[in-house]
């Protein structure tokens, strides 16, 4: 008989990520058969989805607030599923307060539940370490200090790198990108992005615009490349500099394809959250800046462990680049910050090295490592 695994990934990313999964098991188990929530791309691997992953995707506290019930539906409804089928072992990728509770329910009916992706325990909400310590048979991190926060707990865990770190480059091609983008190599060039989601754009888009206008009052022969990931954000940006009176700003709006405004790019304007990564994935120079409701800010911030919130200067243990959050997060401040990079050189050859070094540690082949760390509770070896 063929091994049959349960999984569960939320959103977009996790989709991804649990389609290299599947790939890399099968290599040492061909015939495994996976089934559970998941998305387009792990059902091009053969995964046969019972739900879509895009029904987990949350957009804060009130949202979750108001499809708990149906959310508390699925996921009951799967567990009765898998206690049913009896499959080798549940995988969780991502999705903590979703998957946690499941993983917790499979594992006390005598499967072995493994969580991929570490949650954010080391940033806030630390004591979750308690009920996932009850939750999990193995957790899989992919940052390398988080091992030792679990094994502290006696959680059985390995540190298998970042996927983003296996696919974006050592070495970006900047020359290509801009001759493809159209955008001579002497010109200076800030990429902004303000987020992928609505509510993201709707808070920094009138601050990017502003802090646009003052570097280019500093130096006219700025250009700006603006990634937007949907129809809706493009159209909110797009309101906000009609709103501004902006358009004729040297502003170029891209739909998608922030990679290629990141690599093009001298410096970067981020929005706190994963593109922060990708920024120093691709050795870029970067202001990190974040705005959200007041009340949340404050909540957030109390219950914090670090003091920084973005992932490059919380990986390297340093302040690396610039961090401008909530009220710090003026036009002023953001524009003198990326003034200070573009006209340091040396500042940002020393922070691509930085860079540089992280890439390297974070580069660990992930899709390979998770399938080794979860093949002996399949009763299969790595071989």
């Amino acid at each position: 008989m063929s091994v049959r695994i349960a999984m569960v990934a939320g959103e977009t990313s996790g989709d991804l990520l649990a389609s290299h999964l599947i790939r890399a098991i099968r290599q040492h188990l061909p015939d495994a058969e996976f089934f559970g929530i998941g998305g387009p791309k792990m059902q091009a691997e053969g995964f046969d989805v019972r739900w879509p992953c895009e029904l987990l995707a949350v957009h804060g506290y009130v949202d979750a607030i108001k499809r708990y019930r149906e959310l508390s539906g699925i996921r009951r409804e799967l567990l009765a599923q898998i206690r049913h089928e009896r499959p080798a072992a549940f995988i969780g990728v991502d999705a903590p307060d979703f998957n946690l509770w499941l993983e917790g329910k499979v594992r006390d009916a005598g499967m072995p539940s493994i969580h991929f992706v570490s949650p954010s325990i080391w940033a806030w909400r630390g004591g979750r370490i308690k009920r996932i310590a009850r939750s999990v048979s193995h957790m899989l991190c992919l940052f390398p200090f988080e091992p030792e926060l679990y094994e502290r707990a006696g959680v059985p865990v390995s540190y298998v790198g970042h996927p983003l770190a296996d696919v974006f480059p050592l070495h970006p091609d900047r020359d290509e990108t801009r001759e493809r983008l159209g955008i001579a190599l002497e010109r200076k060039v800030v990429a902004m992005l303000p987020g992928s989601r609505q509510s993201e754009v709707r808070n920094l888009a009138d601050t990017y615009i502003a802090t646009a206008r003052l570097l280019l009052e500093r130096d006219p022969a700025l250009r700006f490349l603006v990634p937007l990931a949907t129809r809706e954000t493009r159209q909110i940006f797009d309101e906000a500099l009609h709103r501004n009176e902006a358009t004729e700003l040297p502003i170029r709006m891209l739909f998608g394809h922030a990679v290629d405004a990141m690599t093009a790019a001298d410096v970067v304007l981020v929005a706190s959250g994963t593109a922060s990564l990708e920024a120093a994935l691709l050795k870029r120079p970067m202001v990190i800046t974040y705005r959200i409701g007041k009340w949340q800010y404050r909540l957030m911030k109390r219950m914090a462990y670090l003091p920084w919130v973005g992932l490059p200067n919380i990986l390297c243990n340093e302040g690396i680049v610039p961090e401008l959050l909530q009220d710090d997060a003026t036009p002023e401040k953001l524009a003198d910050a990326l003034e200070d990079l573009l006209q340091d050189a040396p500042r940002r050859a020393a922070v691509e090295a930085r860079f540089m070094d992280l890439h390297l540690t974070l580069r660990q082949d992930t899709a390979r490592r998770a399938a080794e760390a979860i093949l002996p509770y399949l009763g299969a070896s790595a071989g």
